[in-house]
């Protein structure tokens, strides 16, 4: 397991660069994982020893690049920004990514996609992730003051890299949405509330999305 002192240190280099905490849960998690792998502490690992938690990554984990990357930018922080020790991107290289082209749904297979919800709260959201192209934090964010039907306009706060941005509020989406406020049992900020009956304090997660 990760030590604590080196899961405090890590913990802190983190948050005092701002990292959300779906990357900081990984990053941990990353760490963590190695340590177990090898059952020694991580700061008593090497170059060697990364290069083999990699292959193990692909080969037995069966992780895809993308993961493999992300857990490799885990390692790289932990021992050049927690352990301030020297990192060569020749001995440990990130893998390569190979290029998927998107899966396109047709306009038959979205309608068919978004009236198969089992709820219209689950079909709201299909709807707005279709309309918007939020991604799944993103929307489980979302205010209902986020909603700007003066300007048409969708205001997506914190987003990838904590960046704002807006988005073009169609009218059929905000329709929807004006459907879907009428509908909730308990008026709060969150255009999407969690808990049972969706009356809770709190937003949906992004694993409810």
């Amino acid at each position: 397991m990760l030590v604590t002192h080196l899961r405090k240190m890590m913990l802190e280099e983190l948050e005092r660069r701002n990292y959300t905490q779906s990357t900081t849960r990984a990053y941990l998690h990353t760490i963590e994982d190695l340590a177990r792998y090898f059952q020694r502490p991580p700061d008593q690992l090497g170059p060697e020893q990364i290069r083999e938690y990699i292959a193990y990554l692909f080969r037995v984990r069966k992780l895809t690049d993308n993961t493999v990357n992300q857990r490799v930018g885990a390692l790289r922080f932990f021992y050049v920004k927690t352990l301030r020790k020297v990192w060569s991107v020749e001995e440990t290289p990130y893998p390569k990514k190979r290029l998927h082209l998107p899966v396109i749904l047709s306009q038959d297979e979205v309608s068919q996609l978004i009236e198969s919800a089992l709820t219209p709260f689950h079909r709201t959201i299909l709807i707005t992730l279709y309309a918007t192209g939020v991604r799944r934090a993103e929307l489980a964010n979302l205010k209902i003051a986020d909603i700007d039907s003066q300007r048409m306009l969708v205001h997506v706060r914190g987003g990838k890299g904590r960046k704002d941005r807006d988005i073009m509020l169609s009218p059929n989406l905000l329709e929807e949405l004006r459907q879907h406020y009428r509908r909730l049992s308990r008026k709060n900020d969150w255009l999407f509330p969690g808990g049972r009956w969706h009356t809770a304090d709190d937003p949906i997660t992004s694993k409810v999305v």
